[in-house]
């Protein structure tokens, strides 16, 4: 591996209390010394980073990398380039793929795939289904899921609906001290729908989801999760009803944490009024005051990550009437814009926050080992130009889909790089 010299960044590790312009020696991978005016002791690669903020890798616990049975919406390959794109150093795959991630077979041929693209530069985990083929009726043998190295279970793309099985799954994650995911949706509720039940759905003539949909199956698993005693993490959260039922559980003491997605920190369910189907996800946009709830929750730390949800769709598969069209959008390279441009810039969370919401806190709820910028850690580190403005070109994506509603728009910050095993991916 060479030697790489970071000259000149503003160094942001919030977990060991680093804020300050300073060098980076990368020798081996690994960070052999930070301060100012450093040298190597030989040939070194050597970046400038004047302008630039380098912060500890960043990690996207929710992707959908289509891979195996989905290929014509993306690849492992194409996934993780788009991830180093966006300035992620590692993501968590969900298991709706075909077959399902609910046997060692599938975790270790997405690890090995993930290991191939880009060198290694971009960690790929998976998360294990908590039933048999995702279809809620029999637990997965989540022993050797846990053996093969999963880093979490769900279902996602669909809930766990039956209690007595979201009770057992509980039971069992905790044994292998593993969180469970939910996609928290009460299905019998949201059957055929397209969008959030408002005034807007009624104005357009689309089929509702309503809020407390969410609600109510994030209700009855905490009142599961009390009982067992288990961790647990809302994904994509997206109500001021079901915030205020995280908070309350935090405030108990309950292993209770959740993710928000930059769509649903910046757009209201006002969006789908062009029909665009890039608006269509699961769970849907929200209305102007469940964003509102969603940025103070930001604010105060109820939410505890933020993540894409990346789900990539084909062109051809989208370009259907917005009742036909598949839920899901691609969100991996316009993250940190979104997160820079809709809170950091307007001062609803600091640079600090947003680190750690993307950074720190993710491996946190996963028992992932933490990165940071100290010597003789491995170099682990996501580079941006916070202060970069460009519109939003989907056309210029490393993802194999370009199904996002961010099209056109204008924002302010962007990855230039990431390091990781000793890889250097810069834009």
């Amino acid at each position: 591996m060479k030697t790489l010299l970071l000259k000149n960044g503003h160094l942001v590790d919030p977990a060991n209390g680093i804020d300050e312009e300073a060098d980076v020696l990368i020798v081996g991978g690994k960070i052999e010394g930070i301060g100012k005016n450093l040298k190597a002791d030989g040939p070194a690669e050597t970046v400038d980073l004047k302008g630039k903020t380098v912060a500890p890798g960043f990690l996207d616990m929710h992707v959908h990398f289509r891979e195996p049975g989905y290929e014509h919406k993306e690849t492992i390959e194409t996934g993780c380039a788009s991830a180093a794109a966006g300035g992620f150093t590692g993501v968590c795959c969900m298991p709706n793929t075909d077959p399902a991630i609910d046997n060692a077979a599938v975790v270790s041929f997405i690890h090995e795939k993930g290991r191939r693209a880009l060198g290694g530069a971009v960690d790929v985990w998976c998360i294990g289904a908590v039933t048999h083929r995702r279809e809620g009726k029999l637990l997965s043998n989540m022993g050797e899921l846990a053996a093969a190295g999963v880093v979490a279970f769900s279902d996602d793309g669909a809930p766990v609906s039956d209690s007595e099985i979201m009770r057992r799954a509980l039971e069992y994650a905790g044994m292998y001290h593993k969180p469970i995911i939910q996609h928290a949706e009460e299905t019998s509720m949201t059957r055929g729908g397209a969008m959030n039940e408002g005034r807007t759905a009624t104005v357009l003539g689309l089929p509702p989801i309503p809020p407390v949909a969410e609600e109510i199956m994030v209700g009855r698993d905490l009142q599961l999760v009390k009982y067992v005693g288990a961790s647990y993490h809302v994904a994509h959260v997206s109500t001021a009803g079901t915030i205020e039922q995280i908070r309350r559980a935090k405030s108990r003491g309950m292993t209770v944490s959740c993710e928000i997605t930059p769509h649903h920190f910046t757009l209201s369910d006002a969006a789908v009024e062009g029909f665009d189907t890039n608006m269509k996800m699961n769970p849907p946009l929200r209305s102007s005051e469940d964003v509102a709830a969603m940025k103070e929750a930001l604010k105060d730390g109820t939410i505890d990550v933020i993540a894409t949800d990346h789900a990539p769709h084909s062109r051809d598969e989208k370009a259907v009437g917005f009742v036909h069209a598949p839920f899901g959008i691609v969100g991996l390279e316009t993250a940190i814009g979104i997160t820079v441009s809709g809170l950091v810039e307007p001062g609803v969370i600091s640079l600090k926050r947003m680190i750690e919401l993307f950074s720190i806190n993710p491996r946190k709820v996963l028992g992932l080992p933490a990165v940071g910028i100290v010597r003789g850690r491995d170099a682990n580190l996501t580079i941006m130009d916070l202060s970069f403005e460009y519109a939003v070109d989907t056309g210029t994506f490393k993802s194999k889909s370009k199904n996002s509603p961010f099209g056109g728009y204008k924002l302010r910050g962007k990855a230039v790089g990431i390091i990781n095993h000793g890889q250097t991916v810069l834009a």
